[in-house]
This record gives C-alpha cells, sequence and structure tokens, in this order.
C-alpha cells in the first residue's frame, strides 16, 4: 500500500515538473544551492521529480516490483514482533535511501554549481538491496532478461555502481545508486543485527 501511494504520488509530481520546468529548478538536488541557500528539501524532493518518462517509468515499476515485497517482509516482522510497524519502517527505509544518496552526492558535487539531479533511483535502490537482503537467491531479471540471483545481481551492481561513478563520463548518478544500495543492505541489521542470520540462512 505504502509502495503504491508513492508510485502514485511520484509520479503525478514527476508529470506535472514535466510540464512546469520551474518546478524541476525549484526542487532539484543542487549542492551549490543545498550548501549556499541552505535549501535542505532539495535532499529529499528531488526524488520526486524525474528527467523523463523512460526514467520515471523504469524507476517506478522496479519500486513497485521490489516495494510490495519488502512491504510484506516487513508486515512478517511486525508480526514477529522485531518491529513496531511494518509502514513505517518501509518509509524510513525509502527516506533514509533518499538522504543517504543525497549526502554522497553533495559531498562529491559541492564544488560544481552547475550540477543537478532528479530521481528516485537512491530510494529505488535501498528499497532493492534490502529485498535483496532477505532473499539473496530469488531471481531477478538482469537488463529484464537474464535471471540470475538477487545476491549475484547486487555484487555486479555495487561494482558497476563504484566503477561508473568514479569515472563520471555520464549523466547518471551512480554514486547515489551505490550508496542507496549499501543503505538498503544494512537497513535489516540496524533494525535488529540478529537478521542477519535470516540473509546467511538463506544463502547456505
Amino acid at each position: 500500500m505504502v509502495t503504491l501511494i508513492i508510485v502514485i504520488v511520484t509520479s503525478l509530481v514527476s508529470v506535472l515538473a514535466f510540464r512546469k520546468r520551474e518546478i524541476l529548478l525549484r526542487f532539484d538536488l543542487s549542492p551549490s544551492r543545498i550548501i549556499n541557500s541552505r535549501e535542505y528539501y532539495r535532499l529529499f524532493t528531488h526524488a520526486f521529480l524525474h528527467a523523463d518518462y523512460m526514467h520515471l517509468i523504469i524507476n517506478m515499476l522496479v519500486l513497485y516490483s521490489f516495494g510490495i515485497g519488502v512491504e510484506a517482509i516487513f508486515e512478517r516482522l511486525e508480526n514477529q514482533g522485531l518491529i513496531f510497524s511494518g509502514k513505517f519502517f518501509f518509509i524510513l527505509l525509502y527516506a533514509g535511501g533518499i538522504l543517504l544518496s543525497s549526502i554522497s552526492t553533495v559531498i562529491k558535487k559541492k564544488d560544481n554549481p552547475e550540477y543537478s539531479a532528479v530521481g528516485a533511483s537512491g530510494a529505488v535502490s535501498a528499497v532493492v538491496f534490502t529485498y535483496i537482503f532477505f532473499a539473496p537467491l530469488q531471481k531477478i531479471y538482469f537488463y529484464m532478461v537474464l535471471p540470475i540471483p538477487g545476491i549475484i545481481f547486487g555484487v555486479l551492481y555495487i561494482i558497476y555502481s563504484s566503477v561508473m561513478g568514479k569515472r563520471g563520463k555520464d549523466n547518471i548518478n551512480h554514486e547515489a545508486h551505490f550508496w542507496g544500495a549499501m543503505f538498503g543492505f544494512i537497513f535489516p541489521i540496524l533494525i535488529d543485527p540478529k537478521l542477519i542470520n535470516t540473509f546467511w540462512n538463506s544463502i547456505f
């Protein structure tokens, strides 16, 4: 339910911004404006905006596909008494993914006044990697074609994001992907360190 609400809100805001560019400029992730003008809201608002329809559709499809799974996992943890609210912790995961991926971008791009970014990729990566934590052998379709175990996909994703982030030769915010993914994977351990046993038991 929470996933669906996020998908709907993000889609509506993004489409509105496609038609009114001033919205994009007012709420994007601009490190220089965050630091110099203290527009801290940009750390979160950019995640509800996207560069184009393809960017939006891919992010929302991935979010919905994995988000409903993670919500079900958190609901199970709630029923087990490990957390007090599955919905709250899902929102915490999503918001934390946005924040951590945003801060990493601000730190790296703070001296570039021309830099700006939009998109929910950092938060989506967090959701995907929390799912991988609980179901590491579940097949994930690489490029929507090749099924591979989630843990292998995760390792490849981390390596790719790290390498491409260091190269910095395209317009994709690979740092956001990397740190969002890292946060998503450790998030269950932050909930309860004993959950690491769930990960190991799922593999072995």
